[in-house]
């Protein structure tokens, strides 16, 4: 069994905040679902109990089946504790059943594990489960008490975070450091896989950490004076222009044992336009301009370049562009270029040498979206209100849609796309930047920090898809209503590690009131129904699910149809409507999403 199969979902409900006795029709269709799953099991004289007609599977908190748990009067869980039982669990029968508690512990089941709702305990202990730790168990906020020994489990523990959780995987074949927050359980619940290390266990061995801290002391170091020997230089340029036309060692690009290398005559020292309606400059004149660093990013350093003329540009320097050819990179950069919306960052210019790569773009005065929602405010800057945020999420669709429809060719129109990704002109409008790289970066960087690869296929089946930019679309509107920067975009690599999906959950957590929504947004007046329209689409966004996922188009249109201010027909119509999102109206289930 492969826990990393699309059918490893758990869905993630929200708890209920009271318990409400079930209704007999409701015990009726309990029934029915769980008669379907005893069908699908072997050896089930345990539960001869099973039968029908039944009116009410709980009287009095007394079960009347045989495992069934109850609460206030309603069906709360399943206790099929060592009977013996075998199979598959089916998938869509315990799915239909509103579970809070599972335990098949002690018995010989296999196969998938099934979606499942509101779940406060789990416990799958001593059956024949294989695979890794299913992620989506990091998408259960109430979850209290994971059983998981005695299997096959594999792989690294996932960064559990919920506060109260008390684990046990212990006899599985789990590996590597066990993870910060749950270093405050019992080693006990750890013991029987051979490869797991760090406390409560034996400390893990230093070697590889020592390693690692020099390699990441030794790349910060060079980053380093590598901004240093860059402002130099542009310094000296300014100061002193160039008489004849000069290499570009002055970018890091002097070789070794060869000299300085001249390329007076040759396309490699000249940059190369892709538009033909800016003016163009040469590759000297860059070097003499006044230059401020803006910042250094995991691709590389940008820096901010004034030439003589006054015009103001972007230059961003990469160097994990080596592994594309030159033909390849050329044919696309000109694609690039020939990209032309209102809302794209366009590309001017660039320049090709094999270790390195410049591109040229536009300096955009009011920064990143990033800064806008997460920087401190200039006293001279208007609130991201609400009218403002939608305009600006309207544009990022458009960009984005438009990105889909040039680059048919792509798996990833984008790739990258955040909100530090996003610049802002005068008008509030936005420009998508660093847009269609992925061809161009070298593999092992893109899934080392491109947004794309942080997505739930890619880190859980390793894939991306023409829906992946769409997860990134939905993580962005939560982030531009919430207020709150997804930590993830912090983190690097594409480990177990949870941060994102944590981020997400904590939205789903606020139980959709006003209280999500971010203090300069939530100011709106005769809002309130499109916010949440936003809301709903951010999560119908990020469906972790890539099958149940929106498409881009989908997704766009219910941003276009999204306005100002609320109605009253706009209201009492979001209020109510059955499908306005297919199955997912306006129900508890609607504030659900299902993971990993």
């Amino acid at each position: 069994m492969d826990l990393s199969t699309p059918s490893w979902f758990i869905t993630l409900l929200m708890l209920s905040l009271c318990a409400i006795p079930a209704s007999s029709q409701d015990d009726t269709a309990y029934a029915k679902s769980l008669l379907k799953f005893k069908e699908s099991l072997t050896n089930v004289t345990m539960l001869d109990s099973w039968r029908e007609p039944v009116q009410k599977l709980c009287s009095w908190n007394t079960p009347v089946w045989n495992g069934c748990l109850c609460v206030n009067d309603s069906l709360w869980g399943l206790k099929l504790e060592g009977m013996g039982l075998g199979g598959k669990l089916d998938i869509n029968s315990l799915s239909e059943l509103p579970l809070r508690s599972l335990s098949v512990m002690n018995n010989n089941f296999s196969g998938p594990f099934p979606r499942m709702r509101t779940m406060t305990k789990v416990v799958l202990g001593d059956n024949s489960f294989m695979g890794k730790i299913p992620m989506s168990l990091l998408g259960l906020p109430r979850l209290v008490d994971l059983q998981l020994q005695d299997n096959q489990f594999s792989g690294r523990i996932p960064d559990f975070w919920q506060a109260e959780l008390k684990v046990n995987f212990s006899n599985n074949k789990l590996e590597g450091a066990i993870p910060d927050t749950l270093r405050n359980q019992n080693a006990s619940s750890f013991s029987g896989n051979l490869n797991l290390c760090g406390e409560p266990l034996d400390p893990c061995k230093r070697k590889n950490s020592t390693k690692k801290i020099v390699i990441i002391i030794a790349a910060v170091v060079v980053l380093a004076l590598a901004a240093f020997v860059v402002l130099f230089v542009f310094y000296r340029r300014r100061q002193k222009p160039l008489k004849h036309a000069k290499s570009v060692d002055h970018l890091q690009t002097e070789e070794p044992n060869k000299g300085t290398v001249t390329y007076k005559n040759s396309d490699h020292g000249k940059l190369y336009f892709v538009r033909n309606d800016r003016e163009k400059f040469e590759l000297e004149e860059l070097l003499r301009a006044s230059a401020e660093v803006l910042g250094s990013e995991s691709f590389g350093s940008s820096y901010k370049a004034v030439l003589f003329t006054g015009q103001t540009y972007v230059v961003r320097r990469f160097r994990n562009m080596s592994n594309v050819g030159k033909e390849e990179f050329y044919e696309h950069m000109r694609r690039l270029g020939r990209l032309t919306h209102r809302n794209l960052l366009p590309l001017i210019a660039f320049y090709y040498r094999k270790e390195e790569k410049l591109l040229i773009t536009d300096f955009v005065e009011n920064g990143s979206l990033a800064s806008l929602l997460h920087g401190k405010r200039n006293p001279n800057q208007p609130l991201l209100d609400w009218p403002m945020r939608l305009r600006i999420i309207k544009g990022v669709a458009r960009g984005l849609a438009y990105l889909y429809k040039e680059l048919p060719m792509l798996t990833l129109p984008h790739g990258h796309l955040k909100s530090s990704n996003i610049l802002v002109d005068a008008t509030y409008e936005p420009l998508l930047a660093d847009y269609a790289l992925a061809p161009v970066i070298n593999k092992d960087h893109a899934q080392e920090f491109m947004v794309a690869y942080k997505s739930p296929e890619s880190t859980q089946n390793d894939t991306v898809t023409r829906k992946t930019d769409v997860w990134s679309l939905g993580i962005l509107i939560l982030e531009l209503l919430t207020g709150r920067f997804p930590a993830n975009y912090l983190k690097q690599g594409r480990g177990p590690s949870a941060d994102l999906a944590s981020w997400v959950n904590s939205v789903v957590r606020e139980e959709w009131t006003g209280e999500v929504f971010d203090k300069d947004v939530s100011l709106a007046r005769n809002g309130e129904g499109q916010m949440l329209r936003l809301l709903k689409i951010g999560m119908c966004c990020c469906e972790w699910n890539v099958e149940k996922r929106w498409g881009l188009r989908e997704a766009v249109e219910k941003i276009e149809e999204l306005k100002e201010r609320d109605s009253d027909d706009d209201y009492s119509s979001y209020a109510s409507e059955g499908d306005f999102y297919s199955s997912r109206a306006m129900t508890d289930d609607d504030f659900s999403f299902s993971r990993a």
